[in-house]
């Protein structure tokens, strides 16, 4: 029996941190043993807000997927390639730009939201605009049955519907089958350093690769219980940032460190001393994992390599039925 497929993809805008990899890398690593996975670095979707400083991007794209490698995505079970480098996403892309109606992508709430909120960066561009056709085009493409989302992302999921909907329509053969959302859940809900959601625009990351050091000084600066001012106040461990990590990192000292809070019998830096240790020792062996990637570049550029083979293969089959029925090419 043939796996449903999946496509899913993250834009190599930077180093990854502890958001990605317990809300999507722990998703992906769970789904390739379900379904035939494409994963890929969305290096297209990355320019479009970052268009005006892409240096860095050659180089976020190989960390990136390095970090995924290291955190168990599997070559053997999934395969891992670069956007820009299978042209048929921008083949379909355009073929989609046609046909789309410009109130569909005015209307999209992401792209509402991010002008209002990203306001360091000019994205009155018609590359953004039409960064939901892009997408569809990434899902469309691999004829992908089912897509990993966040709940924020459904509205961007349903356009990719539409959209096959508009092109079966328009050329009477559906061609594309509708996606179905796969609304992913973190193992735990891991809250930047501050308390917000985790995110390099906060600078309030604990990020994958970060050193021993780094994590300890990270950790020492975390948000605290609000309501525990002096070390002799009881403390209330649910309402702490802190506290919270335990689950990922430490569930088993969770009921000791719950109660030596309540009766103050443990104060925040010992708290914060304690995790940094559990974090330390979860983290080192994906970050040793990534460095021998990263040390042998052969390996890590094989890996892309062959998941391409295994993208452009499924690409070129679904561009030649596209360009077959609207008679190009």
């Amino acid at each position: 029996m043939l796996k449903k497929r999946i496509l899913s993809g993250m834009r190599p805008t930077g180093k990854l941190h502890l958001g990605h990899l317990f809300g999507v890398l722990d998703n992906w690593k769970k789904l390739q043993d379900e379904y035939e996975c494409f994963f890929m670095a969305a290096d297209w979707h990355s320019l479009m807000s970052e268009y005006e400083d892409p240096k860095n991007l050659r180089a976020n794209i190989l960390d990136n997927i390095a970090d995924w490698l290291a955190c168990g995505i599997s070559p053997e079970k999934s395969h891992i390639f670069i956007q820009s480098n299978i042209k048929e996403h921008l083949e379909l892309y355009i073929i989609l730009s046609i046909i789309t109606p410009l109130g569909w992508l005015e209307r999209c709430p992401t792209y509402k939201e991010q002008l209002r909120e990203i306001t360091n960066r000019n994205l009155s561009t018609y590359g953004f605009l039409g960064y939901p056709v892009l997408q569809a085009a990434d899902i469309l493409l691999y004829k992908a049955d089912c897509v990993p989302v966040g709940e924020d992302q459904l509205p961007h999921l349903e356009l990719t519907r539409e959209i096959a909907r508009r092109f079966s329509s328009l050329y009477k053969k559906e061609l594309f089958p509708e996606p179905k959302a796969l609304l992913i859940s973190g193992r735990a809900k891991v809250l930047g350093t501050d308390g917000r959601k985790m995110s390099k625009s906060y600078d309030n990351y604990i990020l994958i690769s970060d050193e021993p050091e780094a994590i300890e000084r990270k950790v020492r600066s975390m948000f605290t219980d609000p309501l525990r001012i002096k070390r002799t106040d009881p403390g209330h461990p649910d309402k702490c940032n802190v506290y919270a990590y335990y689950d990922v990192f430490s569930p088993e000292k969770k009921p000791e460190i719950d109660q030596l809070c309540r009766l103050a019998k443990i104060g925040c830096t010992d708290c914060k001393k304690e995790l940094s240790l559990s974090m330390v020792k979860y983290l080192e062996p994906i970050r040793d994992k990534k460095d021998e990637f990263l040390k042998n570049k052969k390996t890590l550029l094989d890996i892309i390599h062959q998941g391409e083979l295994k993208a452009r293969e499924a690409a070129a089959y679904t561009i030649s039925e596209v360009k077959s029925l609207l008679g190009i090419g």
